[in-house]
């Protein structure tokens, strides 16, 4: 990780790749990822820990599956949510979005249970920013 300030922007810039989180840095034992959205994500849960998102740009929608039934929250730019732990939920960005992640390291990008992953999701723990 450097140790030097990090231009999000720059970091998206650096990689094409939808729902393939890029790790900017760590705080403690969390990620600090960020990625670009476009068109769905898969349904899935993350049994252990919540999930953190601020939509840097563009807009997210998270469909959720809760106890209440289904619902869907939009966010816009600037806007933040927390999934938590246990909730199925499935992102979307229709128009694409620019996404920062707060989890702790080691989180797959698709939990613990999930939908069938489709083949342009890399469902891994994040990668390192290129230097």
């Amino acid at each position: 990780m450097s140790n030097e300030p990090i231009a999000l922007n720059d970091a998206l810039a650096s990689f094409d790749a939808r729902w393939s989180p890029r790790i900017v840095t760590r705080v403690n034992d969390y990620d600090v990822r960020v990625a670009k959205a476009q068109g769905e994500h898969v349904w899935h849960v993350h049994e252990d820990t919540d999930e953190f998102f601020l939509v840097l740009d563009g807009e997210l929608h998270i469909s959720l599956r809760e106890p209440t039934g289904e619902r869907t929250v939009v966010l816009r730019r600037g806007s933040v949510f927390t999934v938590p732990r246990g909730i199925e939920h499935k992102p979307s960005a229709p128009s694409g979005a620019s996404i920062m992640l707060l989890e702790p390291t080691g989180t797959s990008s698709v939990g613990d249970r999930h939908d069938e992953v489709p083949g342009h999701v890399d469902a891994t723990t994040g990668h390192e920013l290129d230097s």
